[in-house]
């Protein structure tokens, strides 16, 4: 038998462990990513009839040595996803991009393979400019593989790839046999280090600006579903198609697709006379992983045929200026349903308290400055936050309980002082976001309630 494909290797080759499906409910960006994935294939594939062409054998295999790998015949391509927070920014050295940005765990993967899959990492920040030089050579070494041209490092580019083989020493869990294993004082790299590193940055690519978690729920729909439903013409809602899509590779990512066979045991499997086998029989075992082009087509038919099926329930929208403005800032509900408690409080305690105490009216106004100067340092403290909302309502709690307020009307709590906060919003005093026209907002919401939305 001849040199393994991609393919067999990928399905061949035993992982050293499977930690990443089990996680998944706390990763489910990674499903979304695999689904954009998916559907760039499935968008490839399709003919001029509108159907994935019989002759295009393309497919998402999930939580197999990476993330997701993608098939296209016996063509493999690993891909690691890895989600970084606004506060956690871009990869800043070439020691964190293959620790903390996984590259590391793809060397190991793709050399495990026999080198025979392209690698890619997909993730929300772009690259340092000391990660770009590194990122400057892998994109020329690339250019010379596609043209089939000899992998030759420039003096330019020799001392980013010699980094990069120096950190994949220290954080690959599964160096090649031959590499030298990290040391405090580590020798030079050899060249045949070398040329394995500058061998995997050929076929290495970073896709980078991919959406927040907390955007994705609002942007994946027109980002991934709308250029295939305007491929086909569809005048649907986006929405439908994204949910129906996401929803199988969210399963796959959790080992839960169908298996035809159930829970029945393996009978007679390793009779005598049996053989290896082959791609096709290795990946019938894994059909509970693996995303067809048939399953994406049966989803965005089924989305197609009952697109109200697959949208989210309405969300019931509260019309006081209080509301709409923790909804802008993306407050969750029980957080809006709180507030609306604590301002509705807030205005009973000065109700009573003004009606028999004259000085009252003054005491409030000065309470309500102070409330001010705390609504203004927790904006300050927010102002990077997206969304800013939760952030913002969090820092303010903290802010009224670190800053006792003296001589504060009898009665009048922590809880009250929040509703001050509260009923300052419905002003138009306090924002959850950028200020906005509320009034107009408000309009739109009942217009739209009148047109049935």
């Amino acid at each position: 038998m001849g040199a393994h494909s991609a393919r067999q290797h990928l399905l061949l080759t035993p992982q050293p462990d499977d930690s990443g499906a089990d996680t998944l409910d706390r990763y489910n960006w990674q499903a979304s990513m695999a689904a954009a994935d998916g559907l760039r294939l499935y968008l490839d594939a399709l003919d001029d009839s509108g159907r994935p062409s019989p002759d295009v054998d393309s497919r998402i295999i999930c939580e197999l040595h990476e993330d997701w790998a993608a098939v296209d015949g016996d063509a493999v391509e690993l891909v690691s996803a890895k989600h970084r927070e606004i506060t956690t920014g871009p990869f800043t050295t070439i020691n964190n991009l293959a620790d903390a940005g996984g590259v590391a765990h793809l060397f190991g993967r793709w050399n495990a393979l026999k080198e025979t899959p392209t690698c890619r990492m997909v993730t929300t920040f772009g690259l340092s400019s000391e990660v770009q030089k590194l990122e400057k050579a892998w994109q020329k070494l690339r250019e010379l593989r596609q043209a089939q041209q000899p992998l030759v490092v420039s003096d330019e580019h020799r001392k980013p790839v010699t980094d990069l083989c120096q950190a994949l020493r220290s954080y690959c869990k599964e160096l090649p046999s031959g590499w030298a294993p990290a040391a405090k004082r580590m020798p030079a790299p050899t060249d045949a280090e070398l040329e394995q590193v500058v061998r995997f940055m050929a076929v290495l690519d970073v896709e980078a600006g991919k959406p927040l978690r907390d955007l994705l729920t609002y942007a994946a729909a027109n980002m991934y579903a709308r250029p295939l439903c305007d491929h086909l013409r569809l005048s649907i809602d986006p929405e439908s198609v994204w949910a129906a899509v996401h929803d199988i590779f969210y399963a796959r990512m959790r080992k839960a697709g169908p298996i035809p066979t159930g829970k029945l045991p393996a009978v007679l499997t390793y009779r005598v006379g049996t053989t290896t086998p082959d791609a096709a029989q290795l990946e019938r075992a894994l059909l509970n992983r693996i995303v067809t082009l048939g399953d994406i087509d049966l989803a965005v038919r089924t989305a197609i045929a009952q697109p109200h099926g697959y949208r989210p329930l309405p969300r019931l929208q509260r019309t006081t200026k209080l509301a709409v403005k923790m909804s802008a800032g993306q407050c969750p509900d029980n957080s809006i349903e709180r507030a609306e408690h604590l301002a509705q409080d807030y205005r009973d305690f000065w109700r009573e308290e003004r009606s028999g105490n004259p000085a009252a009216r003054a005491t409030q106004i000065r309470l309500e400055r102070h409330l001010l100067r705390i609504s203004d340092e927790a904006t300050q403290a927010t102002l990077a936050e997206v969304p800013r909302g939760p952030a913002f309502w969090q820092t303010v709690q903290r802010l009224l309980a670190a800053s006792p307020i003296p001589d504060l009307p009898s009665g009048m709590d922590a809880e009250l002082l929040l509703g001050g906060i509260c009923e300052l919003t419905s002003q138009c005093k306090v924002w959850f976001s950028d200020s906005f026209d509320v009034d107009q907002a408000i309009e739109a919401i009942h217009r739209g309630r009148g047109q049935g939305i």
